[in-house]
């Protein structure tokens, strides 16, 4: 009997170092502070110069994109211009040499520069 009287008197303790233990713990928990964060927000408040400045850049950004896009279209009719223009010297450089040879083989002279034209007013001649 006296192994079960010790065994009680343990059990005993140790319950009551349980409950003290567990009673500081448990008051803590219940003592948190918890801390909420609202979700509102308020806009800023602007000025009329703020306003007309941020309008201002709206703007500009608007205007550069647009000369941007005009630019590039730009480019690419001169792109399409040069081609166009290359062909036209390569067409015009081959009736050249088909005018030159045709020019060789009927006996024709070549004019070496084109002639001037003539001057609508006469010029006077000296007086004595």
């Amino acid at each position: 009997m006296k192994v079960k009287r010790n065994f009680l008197v343990v059990a005993a303790v140790l319950a009551s170092l349980l409950i003290l233990v567990g009673i500081p713990a448990s008051t803590a928990r219940s003592a948190r502070a918890y801390e909420v964060e609202t979700g509102i927000a308020t806009p800023e408040y602007k000025t009329d110069t703020a306003r007309a400045i941020d309008a201002y850049e709206r703007l500009m950004d608007r205007y550069l994109g647009l000369t941007e896009g005009n630019l590039t279209r730009t480019g690419s009719d001169i792109q399409t211009v040069i081609k166009k223009l290359d062909a036209m010297n390569e067409k015009l450089s081959d009736l050249s040499t088909r005018i030159a040879r045709i020019e060789v083989s009927l006996g024709l002279q070549q004019s070496a520069a084109p002639q001037k034209p003539q001057e609508s007013e006469p010029k006077q001649k000296p007086q004595p």
